[in-house]
């Protein structure tokens, strides 16, 4: 029997049809129709990360052969607040998250949020001990390591190092959040376990391990049919907000810059602007991502939350299990890929009420039988020994009333 996988950014072009984001296949050929004079540039004017989050902060640290500067968007929690730490799918970058940011603390002011940069996204930068460089500005043939395994390492060194910068003694609960390719990933860290009970859940959006292996034959197919770059940022948001990659033009215009980098060598000025990560490159990688995801979705500890732009993407191992109850389901029919971009506002409260639903320190448990009885015990024999022969309750204290101690 074949294990089917379903790797959805990956499957851009699979996605895009399915939900009709693409009229017109044309338009991936022409992304730059002509405009006129008087139209508005506002909407594709690229907003800053700093309208969404308080820091931004650049953690170092050694892997192997390899020096790491990871970089992450952050706004701490409040001293009782919990931090939603999110990552973002493949070719995408932590500004993913932005408004989602903005729509989530709107509901949970208390709450923070950790967005970061994989490795080779966005302003990451990897460097080997022989000083070739591989990082988020590195051109096509540049070969990092982006396997499950390490993509996990790095979010649990992201953890360990941002708790250190921010000189907190003990981590805040967490809730993990992953779009995508980085579903899987915050899938495989909750599995492992190393953050204990402080990962009070985990929320995937938009990817399952499926039955769309057919969408692997087209993901080629839509690298070579994408513009292999652009003019300028605005041209990239343009873009993205044309072809509906991406829903929602205020998402558009503070995530798509991070996506793009000015070629030095390009000798089309059309073309200045390419891609930073290069797609092609992470083939590699691709199933073993997703393979046996739907397992450790189901097996691992904590609340799960599961937010998909279509049902038909469940495989038979989580249509048992949501039967079974165990997680929650939502689904936006009306979003694209990127659901947490199209849709920032309904994705966060969704998100909050999942948190509300599993935050352990909101919970009052009645007190155990045992517990009663051995009180009750405890203050009968306190009112016993207070009542002695020859002596009055009235002796004691005003303040101290039978039973009391």
């Amino acid at each position: 029997m074949k294990i089917k996988f379903f790797t959805v950014e990956h499957f851009v072009l699979f996605t895009l049809m399915r939900h009709g984001n693409l009229a017109r296949v044309g338009e991936l050929a022409n992304p730059f129709p002509p405009t006129t004079r008087s139209s508005s540039r506002r909407g594709t004017d690229q907003l800053p990360w700093s309208d969404f989050f308080s820091q931004e902060l650049y953690l170092e640290h050694n892997s192997g052969t390899d020096h790491i500067t990871h970089h992450v968007y952050i706004t701490p929690p409040s001293a009782s607040g919990p931090l939603f730490i999110t990552h973002h799918g493949a070719g995408s970058s932590g500004l993913s998250f932005a408004v989602f940011t903005s729509e989530l603390r709107k509901r949970l002011p208390e709450a923070g949020v950790l967005s970061l940069d994989a490795r080779g996204h966005g302003d990451t930068v990897v460097r080997s001990e022989s000083s070739y460089q591989h990082d988020s500005s590195a051109g096509e043939g540049d070969v990092l390591d982006l396997s499950l395994g390490t993509l996990s390492d790095d979010v649990l060194e992201v953890v360990r190092l941002t708790q250190q910068k921010m000189h907190w003694k003990d981590l805040p609960g967490l809730v993990l959040v992953g779009h995508s390719l980085g579903g899987a990933v915050m899938t495989d860290v909750a599995k492992r376990g190393n953050l204990g009970d402080k990962v009070l859940g985990y929320a995937v959006l938009d990817v399952v391990e499926g039955s769309a292996i057919d969408a692997l034959q087209s993901m080629q197919s839509y690298l070579s049919s994408r513009p292999s770059g652009f003019p300028s940022l605005a041209s990239g948001i343009e873009w993205h907000t044309r072809s509906r990659t991406i829903r929602n033009t205020t998402s558009a215009r503070v995530s798509v810059p991070s996506l793009l980098r000015i070629d030095p060598k390009a000798t089309n000025p059309a073309r200045s602007r390419v891609w930073r990560t290069d797609l092609a490159a992470t083939q590699p990688f691709w199933e073993g991502w997703f393979v046996g995801l739907s397992k450790k979705f189901l097996e691992a500890k904590g609340g799960k939350l599961l937010l998909l732009a279509g049902t038909d993407r469940l495989d038979k191992e989580l249509t048992i299990g949501q039967m079974q109850g165990k997680y929650q389901l939502q689904v936006f029919p009306e979003a694209g890929h990127f659901i947490q971009e199209d849709l920032p506002a309904k994705t966060a409260t969704t998100i909050v009420e999942f948190y509300k639903r599993n935050d352990r320190s909101a919970l009052v448990l009645p007190p155990k039988v045992g517990d009663i009885l051995k009180r009750q015990k405890e203050q009968a024999e306190a009112q016993a020994q207070m009542q002695t022969p020859g002596q009055s309750q009235s002796q004691f204290p005003s303040h101290h009333a039978p039973g009391q101690i």
